[in-house]
């Protein structure tokens, strides 16, 4: 097994890899901004460095700085998390290239999976339906109308080299189209330094769902689905799995389409690919190269430990897991707990953390970095920690949330809980009749 790792990344999720690789017997190093030197992941590492200042352009992307930790911890291998670094196809090949292992698919894949546009035509290839739109990036203003007029409004434009939101607009009419597609572009270039954007039809009533699949040379497996459809303006709030919606047909269709996908484009480690579902029918949405935010929901019903495996077929080549292995059982929901007021449209809400009580009980988890005393800064995400309970069925799964909620206590800042209270509460989320746009529709939040 690898003797040393490096974590790429902060928060929660540097603290869940490194208490992964704890468990394989493998020492960790954990990087860091100057603003960041007191939090949870530096304190758990067995070593840690400084590679820069609070940007994270100049810290957690600094690509010279953090291969200069590696060099000088004599790292064998880099877990990249989420986010930042995870999917950039020029990180993991410098690594390759200096025999250095990536834990994650090759950088190839990587390249090819992260450019929606070629993702896409990939999905298309292995029998995936995928949504209509532009065959290519849209470059200009007349290009993109003729597209969308072909189409036919509501049309959304996203960006080429990346996601989560950013330079994703929906455009409901051809004189939204000019100042829309502009800002799209603007986006997608200062977040991803890349402005190509492409068209969609836009769904006006989908869910989101995803299959979290475990890759290696021989083998590929799925931990079954995620239902992600409680968002606002797409970012997730809360997930889920089983799905409440899908027929055990549908269901096995999609399983089977995705894992054929995957296997036969050589992908390697732990991955999810995303789909539209609307009128009973999916539609390939986009892959994520890396491991989710809301892995655990899959790790809670399956009993098998995502980040654990990601590491195991990196340093083997394949998973030992076999689909006959995989048996989920009863049903798990993740809130996101974030540092915003929802009184204030979001507004993030650093700042010092006073007391401090996390929920704990039967079948609770809680992945997250913050502790009394730890001071949330305005630099990064506002994720602090997610809160994951599972339950025999969804009833007793949104029961065992709300308690764990109601025990939750972060004194010092304004955080998402009370609306998480709000959410699970409400009629439509009881009853999963709800889509990706019910947040934003029904004006909820």
């Amino acid at each position: 097994m690898f003797k040393k790792i490096l974590i790429a990344n902060r928060g929660e999720i540097a603290v869940r890899i490194i208490r992964a690789c704890k468990e394989w017997g493998i020492q960790t190093v954990a990087i860091h901004s100057d603003v960041d030197k007191e939090s949870m992941h530096v304190k758990l590492a067995d070593e840690s460095l400084c590679v820069g200042s609070r940007q994270p352009v100049d810290s957690y992307l600094n690509i010279p700085s953090i291969l200069s930790a590696i060099e000088v911890t004599n790292s064998d291998a880099v877990h990249p998390g989420y986010g930042f670094l995870s999917e950039n196809y020029n990180f993991a090949k410098i690594l390759k290239d200096n025999d250095i292992k990536f834990i994650g698919p090759s950088p190839e894949i990587i390249k090819m999976m992260g450019d929606k546009i070629k993702a896409k035509h990939t999905a298309k290839k292995y029998g995936i339906p995928v949504i209509e739109g532009s065959e290519a990036g849209v470059f200009n203003l007349d290009m993109g109308k003729n597209i969308a007029k072909q189409i036919g409004y509501p049309i959304l434009i996203k960006a080429a080299g990346g996601g989560g939101g950013r330079g994703m607009k929906v455009v409901k009419s051809e004189e939204e189209f000019d100042n829309l597609f502009l800002t799209a572009k603007s986006e997608a270039k200062k977040f991803f330094a890349n402005d190509e954007v492409y068209i969609e039809k836009f769904f006006e009533n989908p869910r989101h769902i995803e299959v979290q699949v475990l890759s290696g040379k021989n083998r590929t497996v799925h931990l079954h689905e995620r239902d992600c459809s409680v968002q606002r303006r797409h970012q997730k709030l809360i997930e889920e799995t089983p799905s409440p919606v899908l027929t055990e047909n549908s269901r096995n269709d999609l399983f089977d389409k995705t894992v054929k996908m995957v296997s036969q484009i050589g992908y390697e480690g732990a991955g999810t690919v995303e789909y539209i579902y609307e009128n009973g029918k999916f539609y390939f949405l986009e892959m994520n190269t890396r491991v989710q935010v809301e892995h655990p929901v899959s790790e809670m019903v399956t009993g098998i430990d995502i980040v654990k495996e990601q590491i195991w077929i990196a340093y083997s080549g394949d998973t030992a897991l076999k689909q006959s292995d995989i048996n989920p059982r009863g049903h798990a929901i993740e809130c996101r707990i974030n540092a915003e007021d929802p009184s204030k449209n979001f507004q993030p809400s650093p700042g010092l953390i006073g007391m401090c009580h996390q929920p704990s009980g039967f079948r609770t988890r809680v992945d997250g970095s913050i502790y009394q005393g730890y001071r949330v800064t305005p630099y990064y995400d506002s994720l602090i920690c997610k809160l994951i309970c599972h339950g025999r069925n969804r009833t007793e799964a949104i029961q065992r949330t709300l308690r764990s909620l109601d025990e939750f206590v972060i004194e010092g800042i304004t955080t998402t809980i009370d609306l998480h209270k709000s959410l699970l509460k409400h009629e439509k989320f009881i009853n999963s009749d709800f889509n990706v746009t019910w947040l934003d529709k029904d004006q909820v939040v």
